[in-house]
């Protein structure tokens, strides 16, 4: 059975809709050695940021049933270093490369965004509105409507053609109000979800785990969350939703489409295997044809509720 794993992102047609998840794929290069990237949907790089960042102090990683805690303070190479150094040498013209933005400010993200959207091998932006807002006492942007909508229409004026994700914090009361927010300030799409505020103590030392304390929990343990939120975000908007958090197998892949997401990104899987992202995008298409599933389109949000 032949069948079409293609998907349509604005502004950008994908091969399949398997992609890797920004601080947990590098700069893509670091595994080339696993598979080829041509083969993959898209690459989002690791978070971006004007200079660049030492990260937090270790330990930064503790692993936890199902899943792992990270603190790494998203540290990077800087955006100038990426450009020169990184982006040349990734097959951007076969698989599309997504930028991951971080900023402390809207005028920081703006500038980031001005700068990566005069790159013709950047597909697109996805922003990460889980930093804290400087100039709102620390709050992350992705907690408050107001700020979250703001902040996408702010990246938006800067990013030229290239379209705009949100990638929305799964640590707030209503993500659907956040994920309207960024829609009405410009957002192209949505990434649903980043982590789950989380920590981990070792009753022997009597220390946390994290030289942070605290960290995000990724992996399987969240995939229960990250379905009930693409599946709430998918029915109150319009724009598309990539959906992560959990996805090991090319099951996981549909369990998603069948909630509505166009698209998936892998994350914490990829340091269960290095090769998982290239495995899931091979065993799709088969699986897809053990099921009778055609095309990824006519699948996609056929959840019967009810």
């Amino acid at each position: 059975m032949s069948v079409d794993t293609s998907v349509r992102l604005p502004g950008m047609p994908v091969k399949n809709p398997v992609m890797t998840a920004s601080g947990t794929f590098g700069y893509g290069l670091e595994f080339s050695p696993y598979g080829d990237l041509r083969a993959l949907g898209g690459i989002v790089v690791k978070g971006l940021s004007l200079a660049p960042r030492q990260g937090n102090p270790m330990p930064r990683i503790a692993e936890t049933p199902c899943g792992m805690l990270n603190a790494i303070g998203l540290q990077n190479c800087g955006v100038e270093k990426f450009l020169r150094d990184k982006l040349p040498r990734l097959p951007w013209r076969d698989t599309p490369i997504i930028a991951n933005l971080y900023a402390c400010d809207a005028d920081e993200f703006a500038e980031l965004a001005g700068v990566l959207s005069a790159e013709e091998g950047v597909a697109a932006l996805e922003v990460n509105i889980s930093c804290p807002n400087v100039k709102a006492g620390g709050i992350a942007f992705g907690q408050d409507p107001c700020m979250a909508g703001k902040l996408a229409e702010a990246v938006k004026k800067r990013a030229g053609d290239k379209p705009v994700w949100v990638k929305l914090s799964p640590n707030v009361t209503d993500i659907v109000s956040i994920a309207r927010a960024a829609v009405l300030g410009g957002a192209d799409a949505l990434t649903c979800i980043n982590t789950l505020t989380g920590m981990s103590v070792d009753i022997r030392s009597r220390k946390p785990r994290l030289a942070n304390v605290i960290g995000g929990l990724s992996g399987p343990a969240i995939k229960p969350v990250a379905l009930r939120a693409v599946w709430q975000v998918c029915q109150a908007v319009s724009a598309p939703v990539i959906g992560v958090g959990g996805i090991s197998s090319a099951e996981d892949v549909l369990e998603f489409i069948l909630v509505g997401a166009h698209a998936v990104q892998i994350g914490t899987a990829n340091f269960m295997r290095p090769d998982m992202a290239f495995r899931i995008a091979q065993r799709l298409p088969e699986l897809m044809a053990e099921l009778g599933i055609e095309d990824l389109a006519s699948y996609r949000g056929s959840l019967r509720v009810g």
